[in-house]
């Protein structure tokens, strides 16, 4: 870890002092003058630097705790984040809880994505994983699989091995989830998308990033077809 680095930030106007406090100190991370782990400046440094107040600082640094970016140790200052957590994405993705279709899309683009990439990455007993998680889906006594369906998605995410995104899947199936549940379990098809599963499965068994790629859209788009049609019903 770094201590008392000099940093430089632009002087601020008077408008949305706080907010573009915020931008400053995450603008450290982008521009690469702090990293990860780093002090950054004491209030008393930030005050001066940017050329406002105590409680303008502190609102800022607030917020950046709540959103997991920074940690403010007693004694010891404030510091960056190791590692970026889900609470970020969690909290933009519930400023947009009521735009349905762009949570849909979103995860549609990611796991296609996260599909190609575990593809590539995915361990034997990663595999494993699936195919019991299959096996548990084919032996429930109802509809609803929406629990087992998770953990499906959630193994491919994390075998792709990329902590960028692992913050995000997760807080992105606790809402695409949400709208799902709104499908009736008379309404859910468990043949259909354990059809669907054994498909991706056997694409990653044979490492095939382009085969998973048709298979995970094929998926979801089958999906996000069906809780469409449901929004559209309950408008």
């Amino acid at each position: 870890m770094t201590d008392n680095k000099e940093v430089e930030i632009k002087s601020l106007s008077r408008k949305s002092l706080s907010k573009q406090v915020i931008d400053e100190i995450i603008n450290l991370l982008m521009t690469g003058q702090l990293k990860p782990g780093d002090r950054i400046p004491s209030e008393h440094e930030l005050m001066e630097i940017c050329d406002v107040s105590r409680p303008v600082i502190r609102e800022a640094l607030t917020s950046l705790e709540v959103m997991g970016i920074v940690n403010r140790k007693t004694r010891h200052g404030t510091f960056f984040s190791e590692k970026i957590g889900s609470k970020p994405f969690s909290m933009m993705l519930a400023l947009s809880a009521g735009d349905v279709i762009s949570i849909i899309e979103t995860r549609v683009a990611l796991e296609l994505g996260l599909v190609t990439l575990a593809a590539e990455k995915i361990t034997d007993e990663e595999l494993e994983l699936i195919r019991e998680n299959i096996e548990e889906m084919r032996n429930l006594p109802t509809n609803d699989s929406s629990d087992v369906d998770m953990r499906f998605h959630k193994i491919i995410a994390h075998s792709a091995r990329n902590p960028l995104f692992e913050g995000i899947i997760d807080a992105l199936q606790k809402f695409h989830q949400n709208i799902l549940e709104q499908i009736p379990l008379e309404n859910r098809n468990l043949e259909d998308t354990l059809s669907y599963h054994v498909d991706i499965f056997k694409a990653l068994e044979k490492r095939d990033p382009v085969e998973a790629y048709i298979a995970m859209y094929r998926h979801l788009d089958f999906v996000r077809k069906k809780a469409l049609k449901r929004l559209e019903i309950n408008k």
